[in-house]
């Protein structure tokens, strides 16, 4: 009787010691590289290695590019909603970090800044390919909020805002295209 209730303890303990282990182990830790002339100093890791950088975002895009060529789109779709993540994840870093360094060193500040704008904007024209992805597949359902998200970061009076918009229209989702032809950005203007 014993031993019949110590085998389940036994195979408890035994999962409970390998997941130990396994979070121990340094699996997915990235060796820095040393500079030969000075050992002691570590080089921060070029950030093109890293899925989490712009450059793995560009990655993302070009895989989702070639899919799209070959008419591959559930792969397309899948590397452009990992690519507006990588952007998503990047733009709101470096808004944490520019409010970080808000009125402690304003050139930090806005060079953090800028890099959230540009990440944001990539974001945006990843989720613009996404939205045309889903078009291509006839799944208007999962491309319409995609196109609302983008009109809402980028404003309808900006390009990519206004593709966005003439993408819903086209839909049929909306009614009244923007902009209007044959009118004047200003209404307020009269001949005198």
């Amino acid at each position: 009787m014993k031993s019949a209730a110590l085998a389940p303890l036994i195979s408890f303990t035994s999962l409970t010691f390998i997941a130990v282990l396994s979070w121990l182990s340094p699996v997915n830790a990235q060796v820095q590289p040393i500079d030969p002339n000075n050992p002691n100093t570590l080089r921060p890791q070029a950030p093109n290695n890293s899925l989490l950088s712009v450059e793995g975002g560009q990655r993302l895009m070009q895989e989702a590019n070639q899919a799209v060529s070959s008419q591959n789109y559930p792969l397309a779709a899948k590397k452009l909603q990992e690519a507006r993540q990588v952007y998503n994840q990047l733009s709101n870093f470096y808004q944490e970090l520019n409010a970080s360094f808000t009125g402690i060193d304003n050139r930090v500040s806005d060079s953090q800044r800028q890099k959230a704008l540009e990440t944001a904007q990539k974001r945006d024209e990843a989720t613009y390919q996404l939205a045309l992805v889903h078009r291509a597949q006839n799944q208007p359902e999962l491309a319409v909020p995609l196109l609302i998200q983008i009109i809402k970061s980028q404003n309808p009076t900006r390009d990519l805002g206004k593709k966005a918009y003439q993408q819903l229209f086209e839909l049929g989702f909306v009614d009244t295209p923007y902009p209007r032809q044959g009118t004047s950005s200003s209404s307020s203007t009269q001949s005198r």
